[in-house]
């Protein structure tokens, strides 16, 4: 399938690995225009490199750290500078760490907050602009599926996220007039070097082995397994893309039926 984004100019966030750099390939694949970004650049630049070959695309890498508005700011206009716009933007950041509310000070969700809701929201304002300018555009917060249904010792997470999702549904009313659509992408548990460090550390905290923690994730979701990156970017190209041009202010889950509720 033609999804309808070649060429067009894409900005993704925490693209050096995980789920951002199975984003961006995805994108590439589909020959966007793509623009990597996170805070250590050697991988970073090892990641732009990488998808080039694989994809044979145009790929750029600009380091960021998406708690500093200033680099927020240099990261659109470096690639407005060389691309001309910004059409395509995913907010993607790590998530905090695992934590419980009688052990987590004020300054954990201060943090917290300033890492995955204040990242989206400053991104945004700087995104916004462009693609109001051409009345097309993509905005896509990747999450947790924690935003929808909470999930123990992850206070932090089930928090900011949460905020996340009421920002976005509320900027997607305000921007349908422009043809600017912002969605919400909840991965659920995918095999990525976040999700095994959450198994690890709950397995030094339960005394178990990570292996025994990793079946039990997989054991918890209807379809038996864990999500793969690809299959969760996949779902992110499609909200990206011209064939999703009725979707917006919603939240999907890309989770194997983990959550039970029906919204």
């Amino acid at each position: 399938m033609d999804l309808g984004i070649r060429d067009r100019v894409a900005i993704v966030t925490g693209g050096s690995m995980g789920l951002g750099k199975a984003v961006a390939r995805e994108l590439a694949r589909e020959k966007a225009r793509v623009v990597i970004s996170a805070r250590n650049e050697p991988r970073l630049r090892a990641a732009a490199e990488e998808i080039r070959r694989e994809t044979g695309t145009q790929v750029l890498a600009i380091p960021a750290d998406m708690t500093r508005p200033d680099e927020i700011r240099a990261l659109v206009d470096q690639t407005v500078d060389r691309w001309g716009t910004v059409e395509i933007a995913v907010a993607n950041a790590g998530g905090p760490p695992g934590t419980r509310f009688e052990t987590t000070a004020a300054e954990d969700f201060e943090r917290a907050i300033d890492l995955n809701l204040m990242s989206t929201i400053r991104f945004a304002q700087e995104v916004a602009p462009h693609m109001k300018a051409r009345r097309w555009g993509r905005f896509i917060a990747i999450t947790s599926v924690s935003a929808k249904q909470p999930l123990p010792g992850l206070i932090l997470s089930n928090t900011a996220r949460a905020g996340v999702g009421g920002f976005v549904k509320t900027m997607a009313t305000e921007m349908a007039p422009f043809g600017v659509l912002c969605n919400v992408v909840a991965p659920g548990y995918t095999r990525t070097g976040r999700v095994e460090d959450l198994a690890e550390e709950r397995a030094r905290n339960e005394e178990r082995p990570m292996d025994e923690i990793l079946a039990e994730m997989g054991s918890r979701i209807p379809l038996g397994r864990m999500g793969e990156p690809e299959e969760f970017a996949a779902a992110v190209a499609f909200l990206a893309s011209a064939r999703a041009s009725y979707i917006t202010g919603t939240t999907l889950q890309v989770d194997g039926g983990f959550v039970q509720g029906l919204f």
